[in-house]
């Protein structure tokens, strides 16, 4: 299987838990991470792990699925640091979600959720390490399961969105 991961920076604290399943799945797979999509060559599974680019149509039907893993119970936290925005909220429990890439941002249909429990107490480095080891987790679930999988779409409940986190907008 060629699959591809776009994640935008080598400096994403995600990086390196992408360059271990990269390695995890080298005999099994052909993979390429890059950080542009303008590098993209094609293949069978397109995922876009802290991807800060927009896949539009033309460049994601060079792949039989394009995914992306988005750590809120959609549709409600679409759009940017959704687990940043719900731990300064106060939440436990965050969704993690596998879904289709859409034109219209973190709008395509769940493949799988996977729920991430916080104590209250954890450091960032603690809550990334949870994440990221899902957001794998989530990557393995997609590759070995791609054929059977039945996406359903996403609830009737209204979306909500979180705005882009910059030093004006910590809170």
């Amino acid at each position: 299987m060629n699959i591809s991961i776009v994640c935008s920076s080598k400096e994403h604290p995600v990086y390196p838990f992408l360059e271990r399943w990269q390695l995890s799945q080298q005999n099994r797979h052909n993979l390429e991470l890059i950080q542009s999509k303008e590098q993209l060559s094609g293949g069978d599974i397109l995922f876009l792990i802290s991807c800060a680019d927009l896949i539009h149509k033309p460049v994601r039907d060079r792949y039989s699925h394009t995914l992306v893993i988005h750590a809120s119970p959609l549709p409600v936290g679409r759009g940017w640091s959704p687990h940043i925005w719900q731990i300064l909220e106060g939440k436990r429990e965050i969704t993690v979600t596998l879904l289709e890439a859409e034109d219209n941002v973190d709008s395509g249909a769940i493949w799988a959720q996977r729920v991430m429990k916080l104590e209250g107490h954890e450091l960032y480095d603690e809550i990334n390490n949870t994440l990221f080891a899902i957001e794998c987790e989530l990557m393995d679930f997609a590759v070995n399961r791609q054929r059977d999988i039945a996406p359903r779409a996403q609830s009737d409940e209204t979306p909500t969105y979180y705005r882009r986190r910059t030093p004006k907008t910590v809170r």
